[in-house]
Parts: C-alpha cells; sequence; structure tokens
C-alpha cells in the first residue's frame, strides 16, 4: 500500500491538522530523521502554505489545533506544537499548557523546522546565561510591576511555557496570575 493511501486511511481522508477535505496531500514534517508514516501527516493546502511561510498564518484557521494536538501520531503533535509556538496569540499559550508529549516526541517537536538559519536566530538567555528556548518554565527573580495594570508578578512565581519574543532576545512571554505578560529576560531563571 503505498504511503498515501495509508495516509488517507489513517486519517479518514481529512486534514490531520484542520480537517479540511479539499486540496490533500502529504506533508513531511521536517528534522525528523526517520522515513515512513511516522514522520507524514496529511495536511490540506492552506496549513502547508502557512506551515511553510510565517507571515501567511492566520491564528484563526490554527484553532483547529485544540482537537489535532491530541492525535495519535507524532508528526501531527510535532506540526500541532510547532504552529502553537509560531502563533501570536493568548490562546496558544492555553492549549501548549494542556498539550502532553513523550520527553523524545517534545525533542523533535523542538527540533524546528523553520528553517532560520543559526547565524540569524536572537538567542534568549536567562539573568544566569542560560539559553531559554519557547515551552521553558522559569521563575521570577524579583518583583515586577505589569505596565498598564496594578498587579506585581511577586518574585518566585514559576511561569510555564514560556515563548520567544522573534524580533528582540531580551523579551519572553509567559502567563502570570492568568494574565499574558512580556518579561525581560534578566528578571528570570530557568527552572
Amino acid at each position: 500500500m503505498s504511503l498515501e493511501r495509508e495516509l488517507q486511511k489513517r486519517s479518514g481522508s481529512k486534514c490531520e491538522l484542520c480537517g479540511s477535505e479539499e486540496k490533500l496531500s502529504e506533508y513531511g514534517v521536517s528534522d525528523i530523521k526517520e522515513n515512513g508514516l511516522k514522520t507524514v501527516l496529511y495536511a490540506c493546502q492552506v496549513c502547508k502554505e502557512q506551515m511553510n511561510d510565517s507571515d501567511a498564518i492566520d491564528p484563526n484557521h490554527w484553532r483547529c489545533l485544540n482537537d489535532s494536538m491530541w492525535s495519535e501520531h507524532d508528526a501531527v503533535k510535532i506540526m500541532a506544537w510547532r504552529m502553537l509556538n509560531r502563533i501570536n496569540a493568548d490562546w496558544t499559550q492555553d492549549l501548549l499548557g494542556m498539550m502532553y508529549m513523550e520527553d523524545e516526541t517534545l525533542e523533535l517537536a523542538k527540533a524546528s523546522g523553520d528553517g532560520e538559519d543559526e547565524a540569524d536566530k536572537l538567542i534568549h538567555r536567562d539573568v544566569n546565561g542560560v539559553i531559554l528556548e519557547h515551552g521553558d518554565s522559569v521563575v521570577l527573580i524579583k518583583d515586577l510591576k505589569v505596565k498598564g495594570s496594578s498587579m506585581v508578578a511577586k518574585q518566585g512565581t514559576a511561569v510555564r511555557n514560556i515563548r520567544l519574543d522573534h524580533e528582540n532576545e531580551t523579551y519572553i512571554e509567559g502567563r502570570v496570575d492568568g494574565q499574558q505578560i512580556v518579561i525581560i529576560t534578566e528578571y528570570v531563571k530557568k527552572t
């Protein structure tokens, strides 16, 4: 049986990310050395275009990840995790906080298929110089006043599933007391 037929059977002839039934084809998850069904998913043209071009991402299209992130197939989970980290919206942090992946699968997801040159990639570091990545957990090392509100983020507060700012290596985003805030990296320590 061909790979495409197996994917059609596995997916019920629907996009494994958004559920669309139009213009479907194989999509190989990059940065995974294995071949075969574990590294390929069945995706529609809209999903494929947005997975390949970060500027074309429509956050509302990706609300479908609320369902597909629970797939039993690693390729689908990996792409769901990667897309949730690329989309700059509050709801993605909630989904990342709920998402579960085995450690091995998470490492594959973090092997990023973004195609960024290493020289161009911003490196975010905590107060001790430790490199921060999407999804890491950090602890605040001092009380921080949150601009635009009366909230004070207390020293010792854990911030889980952080997001990195793609334009400035000194900023990260995270949820503190239910509110999404921007935090300067010199005030956090990786846990």
